[in-house]
């Protein structure tokens, strides 16, 4: 369970990594792109070719950290958990019919009739 946290965790910083590199790039419209000076490393020609690179292995580190975490999901969860907790003891309830008229309740059962003198009978 903690390779599984610990994945989902650096699955969520890589697309949070990846989310701002394309964010960064310069498209047709302008973008966000990294200004600077037109020449040296991070110029406008050095800035998109790193940020191209950037991009391309940031989707591949997404891309398998999807897949393995896809795969350690597989082997920690599995059926027996669940049929294992189900509590087979219980009967089912009859089904109640909408429809079906009320039965009457039944009368109280009238006490027996005590004797008068107390005595018991010979």
């Amino acid at each position: 369970m903690s390779l599984f946290l610990f994945l989902t965790v650096v699955q969520a910083l890589v697309a949070a990594a990846l989310v701002g590199v394309i964010l960064m790039q310069r498209s047709e419209g302008g973008g966000l792109g990294i200004g600077g000076s037109p020449g040296g490393l991070m110029g406008a020609r050095g800035a998109a070719d790193f940020l191209t690179r950037s991009t391309r292995w940031l989707a591949i580190a997404f891309v398998t950290l999807s897949i393995a975490l896809a795969a350690v999901a597989v082997e920690t969860t599995g059926g027996d958990e669940i049929s294992t907790t189900l509590d087979r003891t219980v009967a089912p309830a009859a089904p109640i019919d909408p429809l079906a008229v009320p039965a009457p309740a039944p009368a109280p059962a009238e006490p027996a009739p005590a004797d008068p003198l107390g005595g018991t009978a010979e």
